[in-house]
């Protein structure tokens, strides 16, 4: 006992420190990526280098579902007043179901709009905005590129993404939620088309667990209990434990208020995890492959991995959100290039792909959360993940959330 109460009072002084440092305040800084001359990419489908590990979200490469469930819808409209070409870069696993119901649209969108030519070009998501980055600042890059409000802000202030207040009007954006609408804007202004939005939550084997935990004393408890469970550790996917525990990250004026409770507790609770026996580790495709195994109970992951995680569990899937748990919520959205040399094209093809029947298909398939009126779902695990999101904590904007993600990330690991 003696030795334990050393060692938890050696990692309490060690947070103490890391929370000190995280709040200290200091001018908001954020890392740029080295910007080097390159040419604009030859655009074509091809399957991009294996992703490393990254702090932000990815759909794990699983086994993508049955053809027939990604069949493109038959729209039977034609737009011949859309023309030129429009290059599309996405960061959806290849084989994930994600990529598969893109690519399914991509083939309608190419059917509605017969005069447009479409190029997509998958990227690594650990890849994918210092690449753009980097060659938009060389002059090119791609048209279009879908992905989450992850760095929005860094973009706008970059110059990265070009506002689209001009492009898109009010009735291109009926129906669509103010939470996905406002996810798109920086100080008011619209920068990205909203597809859907994403936020974490605990997936769990039916087979495995009798009654899924809905509070941190309960899931601590079916950890006592032998349950087996493996969570991914790093600066996201355990964000909303801290919100658990009442603790809060950045006040109203963007200052840092992490040291005033709440997120040492979630260590604690987290530590207390580890020592009842659950996996705490930042390898997420070997916590992906034991949850997929049948190996593990638990795994915290967002809805990206849906339709992944269906296909291996079927009706043994579950999704259950912790009370408190107040994720990283974010939003999906296609953000045009300031380079493109074709945005009305580019523009038309992003409120294609995000809208009507398009929107419907990537709830069903992909496991998206939508974010529209006019799209529905009857599926109790993707009720789950809007609860999330709808529980979750909107990612900031703001030059000072970019100081969030190294030293959290650290005190996590």
């Amino acid at each position: 006992m003696k030795s334990r109460s050393l060692w938890l009072t050696f990692v309490l002084a060690l947070m103490s420190a890391l929370m000190m440092v995280a709040c200290a305040p200091t001018a908001a800084t954020t890392d740029e990526p080295e910007v080097e001359e390159t040419d604009a990419p030859e655009v074509e489908e091809t399957d991009a280098p294996d992703a490393e590990e990254t702090d932000a979200p990815d759909a794990e490469e699983t086994d993508a579902p049955d053809a027939e469930e990604t069949e493109a819808p038959d729209m039977g409209d034609v737009d011949e007043s859309v023309s030129g070409s429009v290059v599309l870069w996405h960061a959806y696993q290849t084989g994930s179901a994600e990529e598969d119901t893109l690519m399914a649209l991509i083939e309608d969108a190419q059917a509605h709009f017969p005069n447009l030519e479409i190029e997509v070009l998958q990227v690594p998501f650990d890849q994918i905005f210092n690449k753009y980055q980097n060659e938009v600042a060389a002059g090119g890059g791609p048209d279009m590129y879908v992905s989450p409000n992850d760095d929005l802000g860094n973009w706008v202030r970059g110059d990265f993404v070009e506002p689209l207040d001009e492009y898109v009007t009010e009735e291109d954006l009926a129906g669509v939620s103010e939470t996905g609408v406002a996810g798109m804007q920086v100080d008011g202004v619209l920068y990205g088309i909203p597809e859907s939005a994403k936020a974490v939550a605990l997936y769990y084997n039916k087979s495995l667990v009798e009654e899924p935990a809905t509070t941190t004393d309960e899931l601590l408890a079916q950890a006592e209990a032998g349950v087996p469970m493996a969570f991914t550790i790093n600066a996201y996917h355990p964000f909303g434990f801290a919100g658990a525990f009442g603790g809060e990250l950045l006040d109203d004026s963007n200052t840092c208020i992490a040291d005033q409770g709440g997120w040492v507790e979630a260590m604690e609770f987290l530590l207390a995890l580890k020592e009842a026996g659950a996996t705490l580790s930042g390898d997420e495709p070997s916590n992906v492959t034991a949850f997929q195994n049948g190996e593990s109970a638990y795994l915290n992951n967002g809805p990206w991995a849906l339709g992944d995680y269906r296909a291996a569990l079927g009706e043994d899937l579950g999704v259950t959100v912790i009370e408190g748990f107040n994720a990283l919520t974010g939003i999906d959205g296609f953000y045009l290039n300031p380079n493109s040399e074709n945005k009305e094209g580019a523009v038309a093809l992003g409120l294609y792909l995000s809208s009507g029947e398009r929107a419907q298909m990537y709830t069903d398939q992909a496991g998206h959360v939508p974010i529209r009126e006019d799209v529905t779902s009857d599926d109790e695990l993707v009720a789950a993940f809007a609860e999330a999101a709808a529980q979750g904590y909107p990612r900031p904007q703001s030059a000072e959330f970019g100081n969030y993600w190294g030293p959290f990330g650290d005190a996590f690991t």
